[in-house]
């Protein structure tokens, strides 16, 4: 019995042993962005000596240099725009996809869902042109619908609601047909309340990949008002090509929203994440 415990104990040492050294992992490229944030051109590029923390002081005006240089307030309005514009999007049209490929039956369904899986196997670096050319066709670009138009559907979003809802039981919608609901009722009032974890978890993931898109706003906003965080940093290397103090203050002010909205929804984001796609 002792030996049991002990060798439970020694287990679960070793596994926060491991679990704190990945997370020093993922701290120390954050810590050293801060750290090189708040030092001089010089002291960031230094070889011998190696500075860890800044030598001569902490320059915090490195921030105001950057914040000065590109108007913030209107990039993190872009991008969280864009973020909360996609995550709508996605989840109303994938849910409703996902109901009908997972719960109902017609004609071509098949065959309907091998394209939806085609477009999952395929890089979206191929449909960036005909978006273009549809955005530009519209007179869309440099506008916020142009930045949230790739994001409107989502073939992905579509196969995880799919699979959420080929988890619920069929005795639930029989139960609802018995109580007199139709199709639709069913789908607001049963079926996709069920699915939250699921379209938390597309919420989450659309979220991260709106967040870190670079190459779409980049083509279709070429504008600074309208540009997004990931874009402006692009434009910002090459004109702070030597200066990685500033570069590492922008970015430190670009991760800023993304850690806020993690702080606020921290629950919701580890429960999407262990429940993506599982059954309830």
């Amino acid at each position: 019995m002792e030996s049991a415990k002990a060798r439970d104990r020694l287990n679960s040492v070793i596994i926060h042993a491991i679990l704190v050294i990945f997370s020093i992992i993922m701290i120390v490229p954050f810590a050293w962005m801060i750290l090189t944030a708040l030092k001089t051109n010089q002291e960031a590029i230094s070889v011998s000596p190696f500075y860890i923390f800044p030598h001569n002081g902490w320059h915090w005006e490195n921030f105001a240099t950057v914040w000065k240089s590109y108007n913030f307030l209107i990039l993190y309005k872009n991008t969280l725009l864009m973020i909360f514009f996609r995550v709508l999007c996605a989840c109303l049209t994938a849910t409703m996809a996902g109901y009908a490929f997972g719960r109902l039956k017609f004609p071509g369904k098949n065959a309907l869902f091998s394209l939806v899986l085609i477009q999952m196997m395929v890089p979206s670096q191929i449909f960036i042109i005909p978006q273009y050319l549809m955005v530009s066709s519209l007179g869309m670009l440099n506008t916020m619908f142009g930045l949230v138009f790739p994001g409107i559907v989502t073939a992905f979003g579509t196969y995880l609601l799919k699979t959420g809802y080929q988890g619920l039981p069929r005795d639930l919608e029989e139960a609802a047909a018995i109580d007199g609901c139709n199709i639709g009722q069913q789908f607001l009032r049963i079926m996709m309340p069920l699915t939250r974890s699921s379209m938390v978890s597309l919420g989450i993931f659309t979220a991260v990949f709106a967040f870190k898109d670079l190459m779409w706003p980049m083509i279709v906003c070429s504008q600074a008002t309208t540009t997004t965080l990931s874009a402006a940093l692009a434009k910002m290397q090459g004109q702070y090509s030597s200066d990685y103090p500033a570069m590492m203050a922008a970015a430190a002010l670009a991760v800023l929203p993304m850690v806020v909205i993690y702080i606020i929804f921290q629950k919701q984001f580890v429960e999407g994440i262990a429940t993506s796609g599982g059954k309830l």
